[in-house]
C-alpha cells in the first residue's frame, strides 16, 4: 500500500469515526428548557449597545490614572480607550464627558490646567481611534474633587485621573 493510500484510508476512518460520534450527542427536549423572557433582538454584528456600559469589563472601565504631573496616557489604558472609541463610533448619538482630576501638589491654576491637559489627551486618543469630538466635552476639576484625602502617594495616586462619564447613552 502506497503513502497516499494510506493518508486516503486514514482520513476516511477519522471522518467516520467523527460523524459516528456527532450522533451519540443527545438532545435536551424543549419542554424541559428554562422559560426566557422577551428581549430585543440581538445586534450580531458586533456593534456596542447601551447596555454593554453596565456589563463589557472593557466599558465598565472608565478612569485613567496618570503619573506624577504628566498628561501622557499610560500604554495598559489604551485597551481601554480603544473600546470607548468603538462604544462613540457604534453609538452615535452617544455622549462624553471627560472630567480632569490631579493631586493636591500645586497650585490651584497650575491643576486645573493640568487637568484640562489630560482631559484633552483622553479626548485626542480617543478621537484617534474613531470617536467624534462632537461626542466629547472636556472638564476640569483639578484638586477639587479628590477620590482619597490623604497625604500619600498612594492617595495622590488616586486622584491623579480622568473619568469617563456618560451623559447620553
Amino acid at each position: 500500500m502506497n503513502a497516499s493510500t494510506r493518508v486516503l484510508l486514514v482520513s476516511l476512518l477519522s471522518v467516520a469515526a467523527l460523524a459516528g460520534c456527532s450522533k451519540k450527542v443527545k438532545e435536551a427536549p424543549a419542554a424541559e428548557t428554562a422559560p426566557t423572557t422577551p428581549t430585543a433582538p440581538v445586534a450580531d454584528d458586533g456593534r456596542y449597545g447601551p447596555e454593554d456600559l453596565d456589563t463589557d469589563a472593557c466599558l465598565r472601565q472608565r478612569t485613567i490614572h496618570f503619573d506624577f504631573d504628566e498628561y501622557t496616557i499610560k500604554p495598559e489604558y489604551q485597551a481601554v480607550i480603544a473600546c470607548h472609541a468603538k462604544y462613540l463610533r457604534d453609538r452615535p448619538s452617544a455622549r462624553q464627558t471627560l472630567e480632569g482630576h490631579t493631586d493636591e501638589r500645586g497650585s490651584r491654576e497650575y491643576n486645573m490646567g493640568l487637568g484640562e491637559r489630560r482631559a484633552n489627551a483622553v479626548s485626542s486618543a480617543l478621537q484617534a481611534a474613531g470617536a467624534s469630538a462632537s461626542q466629547l466635552t472636556v472638564v476640569s476639576y483639578g484638586e477639587e474633587r479628590p477620590l482619597c484625602t490623604e497625604s500619600t502617594e498612594a492617595c495622590w495616586a488616586q486622584n491623579r485621573r480622568v473619568e469617563i462619564v456618560y451623559s447620553a447613552r
